[in-house]
């Protein structure tokens, strides 16, 4: 699908990527097609585009999965209700009893809770490594291994895998590569063209990036792979309503725009934490200081708009910051337009606690929006004090 778009810019691709004027009003915008269900020409005949009933594919959703596929150059899109439901799908479309796969020591703690708390309920075990070192996932893996999930940058810690030589890693052991892409998007990173056999996204971020639709996006090359993911999705009925699809291609058309803005205040603000006297450590791939700079600068077009930092009189004192603060809200979830605050040990993060995973108790993390920075900047400032 992606293929007809493959020589256009991202920008381009974002507007124009499934999104044809309709052929039968000419409306510009692709329409919502709020239908449940769709007339057959007989019994078991179906009319332009094998529509029969919107739980197994719906117009709007199709538009938005042919502009997902072609800004991470896939041959094909498949979206979901949420982020967490495509994770779900994904897992059980690739693993049996028995298997085994390798987790990030910085995974999104709904990720974690899924499959420490569930998978393993259904005899898939996994090990956690440090995917920023090669050797210690190439230790992890087991001969039953058929899955290394990764996130880069991480979430919340910012951490940064080098996707391409892990993909060698996965590759090597017979397993798949599966790379969140949440955090960077596909504007400013591509893990399929790095290796990874897998993408996925929460939608709900910032594709969507108005804080306003829940959704989740799985993007491969794998023909064989996208018929078991659509099967599983039918049968189980993890699908986005035409709304929210419709709600995230509007997100997307101004994807581009946006995250050069999340980026440039995101890096005024890491540099202005790093000098702060309250501010322990910064977490930002942008910074030179991160460990994961370099390889960064080589997988990402820039640096994204999260930032996490932990401060320097510990977990009371961060817990007072996220309070204090006016322009970023406190808040669940990232992505959106609007800066948020939120203490991840006691928030998204909470399932990790007692874990590998766990976080440190001081540690706040943000999105930042497309706000004035300097605001954000004085925002920030009379927080911390």
């Amino acid at each position: 699908m992606a293929d007809d778009y493959s020589l256009l810019g991202f920008e381009t691709r974002a507007i124009h990527a499934g999104q044809t004027p309709d052929p039968r009003t000419g409306a510009v915008i692709v329409p919502i097609y709020q239908t449940s269900t769709y007339a057959q020409d007989g019994v078991g005949g179906t009319r332009e585009g094998d529509y029969e009933y919107s739980r197994t594919a719906n117009p709007t959703r199709t538009a938005l999965e042919v502009a997902l596929a072609a800004l991470e150059g896939a041959r094909h899109g498949l979206a979901y209700a949420s982020g967490m439901a495509a994770s779900d799908v994904l897992l059980r479309a690739t693993l049996r009893p028995g298997d085994h796969l390798v987790l990030g020591n910085d995974a999104y703690g709904g990720t974690f809770r899924l499959i420490d708390k569930v998978l393993s309920l259904w005899g898939v075990e996994h090990t956690v490594a440090d995917l920023g070192n090669i050797a210690e996932v190439r230790a992890a893996i087991r001969p039953e291994t058929k899955l290394i999930w990764c996130e880069s940058p991480t979430n919340p810690m910012l951490g940064i895998a080098d996707i391409a030589a892990l993909a060698e890693v996965a590759h090597a052991a017979g397993a798949r590569l599966v790379v969140d892409n949440t955090f960077a998007t596909p504007y400013l990173q591509n893990p399929l063209s790095l290796g990874a056999d897998v993408v996925l996204h929460s939608t709900t971020k910032y594709l969507g990036g108005h804080s306003d639709v829940v959704g989740g996006a799985i993007l491969t090359n794998e023909d064989e792979l996208r018929e078991q993911l659509f099967f599983l999705r039918n049968a189980a009925g993890a699908v986005p309503g035409p709304f929210d699809a419709w709600l995230t291609l509007r997100g997307i058309k101004t994807l581009a725009l946006r995250m050069e803005r999340h980026s440039d205040n995101a890096e005024l603000i890491a540099r202005m934490l790093l000098k702060h006297p309250k501010v322990e450590r910064v977490y930002y791939p942008g910074l030179p200081e991160h460990p994961g700079h370099e390889v960064a600068s080589k997988q990402m077009r820039r640096f994204g708009g999260m930032i996490s930092f932990t401060h320097v009189d510990g977990e009371q004192a961060a817990l007072d910051v996220a309070s204090k603060t006016k322009l970023f809200v406190l808040a669940e979830s990232l992505g959106g337009i609007e800066s948020l605050i939120e203490h991840p040990g006691r928030m998204t993060h909470a399932s990790t606690a007692g874990s590998t995973l766990e976080v440190p108790d001081n540690l706040l993390r943000l999105s930042v929006g497309i706000e004035d920075g300097s605001d954000l900047i004085d925002d920030l400032a009379k927080a911390l004090g």
